[in-house]
């Protein structure tokens, strides 16, 4: 399941018992025969590893790996291929009936590799099963939990030692690189898993006005970044009286926590600090009410009767371009479901894990606000990111 040493070989055995179980519950449910998985983060999900490859689920029994990448590896369900048309003959080499409806993640391939398949099973009618395959990974298991618990820890223990990086008449991006490295010395491993196309690296660092930038990326918050990487810091000077928002992805074991902290340059203005207390409150609120039965929307729609009491509606969640949510799933991607936003209609459930993160944009300073990552539960949420919440000041770290 994953590498280190403080999980039996055991658990991981049973781990992967209870996700194949999980998925074969949701090909049950839509009537199909067999799965066919084949992008990186499914792979994971069932073997432990990314591979090249493919994994095949019947609606019943063992999964089989059939493998083109890396080498060496072995086991009673595992066979090695060239290509995907070698997996028919397998198959039937196998004894394993071929299926009249096939699961495949059409929206995540290529329509090539739709097209392969397809060939490969003639007479199967190919449904996709992307939806069903990240509601299955949107309920984590126990120990999935374990691991997004163990990353929020190293998360937290990185974002501690921020203001001892700091130098006054720094840029975003050399601030960026001081963060990044903290990050990376506790163990994260840079790599920033999104669903969809969309890329970051490690996460975003924003500061005065180009926290309003827009991005066209389905983020809370943008940033102008560069035309080859539009997200985050872009080369502003840290100068007085500016905010600076730290949103890096958490991504210590494999699994992504997220968490957001708000520093600033000196002193803000009145209506900043206001801005940032409401959106605590925002949070607390949220934490409040967020529990297994709960549907989606009604959170959303708590933060914006919040922020629109305060006057402050026009600000929060950005100003040019403001988004329609207020927190998301997080696992072995940034952006699982669900979405705490306008519309959404989902059933929160236990062992959901979801990031809070009301924010707002305040003209002349940057943005302010903060993020969490929650468990959820039956009767309440678990917070797992604990740092403290309110407004760091870093010219007096420095002194």
């Amino acid at each position: 399941m994953n590498t280190q040493d403080t999980h039996s070989q055991h658990t991981i055995k049973e781990e992967i018992l209870i996700r194949r179980q999980k998925i074969q519950s949701a090909m049950q449910a839509i009537g199909v025969e067999g799965c066919l998985l084949s992008t990186s983060v499914n792979l994971l999900y069932m073997t432990g590893q990314v591979i090249n490859g493919y994994v095949y689920i019947p609606v019943e029994g063992a999964a089989w790996h059939f493998v083109r990448r890396p080498v060496g590896m072995t086991g009673q369900t595992l066979r090695y291929i060239r290509k995907v048309e070698d997996i028919p003959s397998l198959m039937t080499e196998l004894g394993l009936p071929k299926p009249s409806r096939l699961m495949v993640e059409s929206g995540e391939m290529s329509h090539m590799d739709w097209l392969r398949i397809q060939a490969c099973f003639p007479d199967a009618t190919l449904i996709n099963g992307t939806t069903e395959l990240r509601a299955v990974r949107s309920v984590k298991t126990d120990y999935e939990c374990s691991l997004l618990r163990e990353s929020a820890k190293a998360h937290a223990k990185a974002y501690a030692n921020i203001p001892s990086v700091f130098q006054p008449g720094m840029t975003d991006v050399a601030f960026s690189i001081e963060i990044e490295r903290l990050m990376r010395l506790e163990g994260n491993k840079g790599l920033f898993r999104t669903f969809g196309d969309m890329e970051a690296f490690f996460g975003s660092v924003l500061t005065g006005e180009n926290a309003a930038a827009a991005s066209p990326y389905d983020f809370a918050l943008g940033g102008a970044g560069d035309p080859t990487n539009p997200i985050g810091a872009n080369g502003t000077v840290l100068k007085a009286g500016n905010a600076v928002m730290i949103d890096m992805c958490g991504n210590f074991t494999g699994y992504l926590d997220d968490m957001t902290r708000t520093f600033s340059i000196g002193k803000l203005t009145e209506k900043a600090y206001k801005a940032h207390q409401v959106a605590i409150e925002i949070e607390d609120a949220i934490q409040a009410a967020m529990k297994a039965g709960v549907v989606c929307e009604t959170l959303y729609d708590l933060s914006v009767s919040i922020a629109k009491k305060a006057g402050l509606d026009d600000c929060f969640m950005g100003t040019t371009q403001q988004a329609k949510f207020v927190g998301h799933g997080v696992g072995l991607v940034i952006n699982e479901p669900p979405v705490l936003a306008t519309r959404s209609r989902e059933i929160l459930q236990p062992n959901m894990v979801i990031a809070v993160e009301p924010k707002f944009v305040i003209e002349g300073v940057g943005a302010v606000g903060l993020e969490d990552t929650y468990i959820v539960g039956e009767s309440g949420s678990e917070k797992i990111t604990h740092l403290e919440s309110g407004i760091i000041d870093l010219l007096e770290h420095a002194r």
